[in-house]
C-alpha cells in the first residue's frame, strides 16, 4: 500500500506479522517502554474494548492489535500531526476496522468514548512533572515527555471513568513516581494488582515500572520478579530476546 510520507518521515518495520510504523526521525520515536507495556498487557481477554491513552504514533495500539484478540482499540492522541502519523500507520497496516485513532485531549475522553465504555486502558504517559528535567526545544518531544497537556492524575482519573467495573488498567512509568501512581490509583478506585520493575541489568537501579490495576477490586498486590534488559556483557537477556522474538514471528 502506498502511503504518502512527509518531510523527515520514515517507515520502520516492527518485525512482527509484517506490522510497520511511520515515524519522524526528528520527532519523538517509540522506545522499549512501549514494547514492554504492550507485552505486559498481552494477556487481555478476547473481544475487549481497549483505549490506548497518549498513543503517540500508535505503537502500542499497533502492537496490541497484533498480539491480542481485542475487538476494538482506540488510540488517543492530542497532537494533530502525531495523530495523523498514527492514522496513516493504521491504514498502512490494514488495521482500520480494529484500530481507530482519536485526535483529542485525554481530559475529554470520557465524553468521547463514554462512561464505562472500555474493558482495558493501556497508557505510556509523560513521565516528568513540569519544572523537572531538561526541557527539549521540540514541542512534540516536550509534550510526550512532560506533563504539559495532561498530568498523571488526569490519566488515572479519566481511566476510572472510561473503564467498566473490574476493567483492567496497564501503565508504564518511572519508579520515582511509584508512590504517586499507587496513591492516585487508589484515590480513583483502581486497585494496584501487579507491579514489575525493569532494570538495565542486574547491577543497576530500576529504570521503568510496569503496573496493572483493576477498577473496584479488592486489595492484593503481586510483585513480579525484576525484568533485566541487558546481561552484564551488554547483550540482551533471554527474556528480552523472547519479547522481541515475538515481534519477529
Amino acid at each position: 500500500m502506498n502511503i504518502e510520507l512527509k518531510e523527515n518521515e520514515r517507515i520502520d518495520d516492527l518485525e512482527y506479522r509484517g506490522l510497520k510504523i511511520i515515524q519522524n526521525k526528528n520527532g519523538f520515536c517509540f522506545g522499549i517502554d512501549s514494547v514492554l507495556i504492550s507485552d505486559f498487557a498481552k494477556r487481555i481477554k478476547s473481544n475487549s474494548i481497549v483505549a490506548d491513552l497518549g498513543t503517540g504514533t500508535g505503537i502500542i495500539s499497533i502492537l496490541v492489535a497484533g498480539k491480542t484478540k481485542a475487538k476494538k482499540i482506540y488510540g488517543v492522541e492530542i497532537q494533530n500531526y502525531v495523530a495523523n502519523m498514527a492514522k496513516r500507520s493504521i491504514i498502512l497496516n490494514n488495521l482500520s476496522e480494529k484500530v481507530s485513532i482519536i485526535n483529542e485531549d485525554i481530559k475529554k475522553i470520557d465524553t468521547v468514548l463514554g462512561i464505562a465504555s472500555c474493558d482495558v486502558i493501556i497508557t505510556n504517559p509523560p513521565y516528568k512533572k513540569i519544572g523537572t528535567g531538561l526541557l527539549n526545544e521540540d514541542m512534540s518531544k516536550l509534550i510526550s515527555r512532560h506533563e504539559i497537556k495532561c498530568t498523571l492524575e488526569d490519566v488515572i482519573e479519566k481511566s476510572f471513568k472510561v473503564l467498566k467495573d473490574r476493567g483492567e488498567f496497564y501503565m508504564v512509568h518511572r519508579p520515582d513516581r511509584l508512590v504517586d501512581i499507587i496513591y492516585i490509583m487508589r484515590k480513583n478506585k483502581i486497585e494496584p494488582k501487579e507491579i514489575r520493575l525493569v532494570h538495565s541489568n542486574e547491577n543497576s537501579e530500576p529504570k521503568l515500572v510496569l503496573i496493572k490495576g483493576i477498577k473496584n477490586a479488592r486489595s492484593e498486590l503481586k510483585i513480579d520478579k525484576p525484568l533485566y534488559i541487558y546481561n552484564l556483557d551488554g547483550t540482551y537477556t533471554d527474556e528480552i530476546l523472547e519479547i522481541y522474538n515475538k515481534n519477529r514471528r
